[in-house]
């Protein structure tokens, strides 16, 4: 019979084969855009191309040359990092009123805000034009924050986490006088700082890559953000892809640093959600 330690060392050894495999599978449509990039007239249509003769940053250039990137990646970067904001505050004290303001209905309230995450945003988009419309903040930056406000996932996470967090340490801050905001601010906010982390990363994303809303609510050009930006770098009749795709790898970058600076709050934050 073959022994333990062999078996085991054999399974941990395909395991990490398999993994291995699963992150070659996610990295190559990103490496394939990096090398579409540098490639001179790179294109789509012949497949992928792990090998790039005279690599070059003409595309790059191009790119800042036909359209106003810093402008359009400023737009996109102060509507999301509003955006996050807005969410960790307004996400943290619904959760807490949730998970530790009891008051007659809160269940059912949960429940309905809840099912708000089954409604898709094209079902909305009308509705909220027609609203922006009436009160006249059509093409302009509150128009881009407004439906962003709030959360239900982000209320949704922050509730569980609260909830994991022992009374105990409420029952001790009331005795020492303190009330739901000093309880809130110095005890539950740092506890449940993981989850915050994973919903900063993930409101972050979400404002960053929408499109939709944009597409409907704006006009202007100084307001367009980079999702926008980018779907005008198709043409009509012919696409740069190399240029394409270097705004692409632009649109990327700030999002593989938010991931990596926030990856080990973000593992902890999905560990301990579900717990009690």
């Amino acid at each position: 019979m073959p022994d333990i330690t062999t078996t085991r060392l054999a399974r941990r050894g395909l395991l990490y084969v398999v993994v291995a495999l699963g992150a070659v599978a996610m990295l190559f449509p990103f490496l394939w855009t990096v090398i579409t990039s540098i490639t001179p007239g790179g294109t789509l249509s012949s497949g992928p191309s792990l090998v790039v003769e005279d690599p070059t940053l003409d595309a790059y250039r191009e790119l800042f040359g036909v359209m106003p990137v810093w402008r359009i990646v400023g737009n996109s970067f102060g509507i999301a990092v509003a955006t996050t904001l807005l969410q960790l505050v307004t996400s943290s004290m619904a959760a807490y009123a949730f998970a530790r303001l009891p008051f007659r209905g809160r269940n059912v309230v949960f429940a309905v805000y809840l099912a708000t995450l089954m409604i898709p945003l094209q079902v909305l988009v009308v509705p909220l034009f027609i609203e922006m419309t009436r009160l006249q903040l059509n093409d302009t930056y509150f128009a881009l924050l407004a439906p962003t406000i709030a959360s239900a996932f982000g209320v949704f996470l922050l509730k569980q986490a609260m909830e994991g967090v022992p009374r105990e340490l409420d029952e001790a801050a009331t005795i020492d006088g303190a009330g739901h905001l000093r309880i809130f601010t110095t005890i539950m906010l740092p506890l449940v700082r993981p989850s915050l982390a994973t919903l900063a990363v993930f409101a972050f994303m979400s404002s960053w890559n929408s499109f939709l809303w944009p597409l409907v609510v704006i006009r202007s050009p100084e307001l367009m953000t980079l999702p926008l930006g980018l779907a005008t770098l198709r043409g009509q009749f012919t696409t740069e892809w190399d240029v394409v795709m270097a705004g692409s790898v632009v649109s990327i970058i700030p999002i593989a640093l938010l991931y990596i600076v926030a990856q080990r709050h973000i593992i902890a934050g999905m560990a301990h959600t579900g717990l009690k």
